[in-house]
């Protein structure tokens, strides 16, 4: 017989717990998020942060069912850390959706642990301030002109380059950090390395040659605003067509 189908389920699609706790789902949610922010995704246990809390684990699970909720929460939370995307004219939308793409990049790197995170949750985020993002760019790229049917395709193509370049950024960077060095000390200690492993690579060591005294924090701004041009030069391409 083929195995029972288990139904789609979300935290966002339960109904929330009436009656009076010890814990509200606020409070956990903060304490998850300070806890993620300290020693990231590996240590988030139900277990663990009920101890964070001062409570037992089985507290939580009258708010959440299991570990994977909590992280819906979680990343919402997050989300509603960034502004309201902007309303734009069409002669605006460019800089409005280059504002909320930036801001969504720092926001991921303020909390690395929420890179691979932004995926586990799913390509359809229903918590009500992924929401409010979602349909804040949506009305950018309709301000713009695109057509009702190409604007969930560039929201998801400009969505898929930042949460790309912000999870490369974020694995890099936690690295640093448990090296105890700060960015500008692990690049100058790669230097040396660097600069012999590429001896037989003339283009990689002319690309690296040129940066050798930028801030390698600047490098990563440039980087960014770069490619994030070549989307939004692509993007506009489409209303030419």
């Amino acid at each position: 017989m083929p195995a029972e189908k288990k139904p789609t389920g979300s935290v966002w699609t339960r109904e929330r717990s009436r009656q009076r706790e010890q814990l509200t789902r606020e409070q956990i949610v903060a304490a998850a998020i300070e806890l993620l922010d300290a020693e990231g995704v590996e240590a988030l246990s139900m277990r663990k942060l009920g101890s964070r809390l001062n409570a037992a684990a089985t507290s939580l699970y009258r708010h959440v069912a299991h570990k994977d909720e909590l992280i819906e929460l979680v990343v919402d939370e997050v989300y509603g850390e960034l502004d309201a995307p902007a309303a734009a004219g069409r002669d605006q939308w460019r800089t409005a959706v280059a504002h909320t793409a930036a801001e969504l990049r720092a926001m991921t790197l303020r909390h690395p642990w929420i890179a691979p995170e932004l995926g586990q949750t799913g390509l359809i985020h229903i918590g009500p301030n992924a929401l409010r993002m979602s349909s804040g760019l949506l009305a950018q790229f309709e301000a713009a002109g695109f057509p009702a049917a190409e604007r969930d395709r560039a929201v998801g193509t400009l969505m898929a380059y930042v949460i790309g370049i912000a999870t490369a950024e974020a694995a890099y960077l936690s690295l640093i950090a448990r090296s105890g060095k700060t960015e500008r000390e692990w690049v100058a200690d790669l230097r040396p390395a660097l600069d012999d492993a590429s001896r037989e690579h003339p283009r990689l060591r002319e690309g690296s040659s040129a940066r050798r005294d930028a801030d390698p924090r600047r490098i990563r701004d440039e980087d960014f605003d770069y490619g994030l041009d070549r989307v939004l030069d692509g993007l506009a391409a489409r209303l030419e067509v």
